[in-house]
């Protein structure tokens, strides 16, 4: 199972993490759900729990974790970080997806 994730994902996603001044390993958990204008929505959250079926994805000491059914969904992803002038997100480059809403946050199969 393979996810990418960019200098710029991780960069943000430690600045996050740091933001939280918690003592537990805090990663950036990444979800799909159903729902959203396109079918498959998803979400993003900084957690400290680790599940049984959850698969860990290491980049420069930082953690993603994706949960097996979402990862099947994300399969060959790259996370990425976007900052420009009207909007800073979390940009998630899916290449299963068939269509994805205009801002990106929900994806088709």
């Amino acid at each position: 199972m393979q996810l990418t994730i960019t200098d710029s994902a991780t960069n943000r996603i430690s600045d996050l993490i740091k933001s939280e001044s918690s003592s537990k390993q805090l990663r950036l958990r990444i979800r799909v759900s159903g729902g959203g204008c396109s079918g498959f929505q998803y979400g993003f959250v900084i957690d400290d729990v680790l599940n049984p079926d959850d698969l860990v994805f290491e980049k420069n000491g930082i953690f993603v974790i994706v949960d097996e059914i979402s990862l099947g969904l994300l399969e060959g992803s790259q996370v990425d970080y976007v900052e420009d002038l009207s909007s800073a997100s979390f940009v998630i480059k899916n290449p299963n997806a068939v269509s994805s809403c205009g801002c990106g946050n929900s994806f088709s199969l």
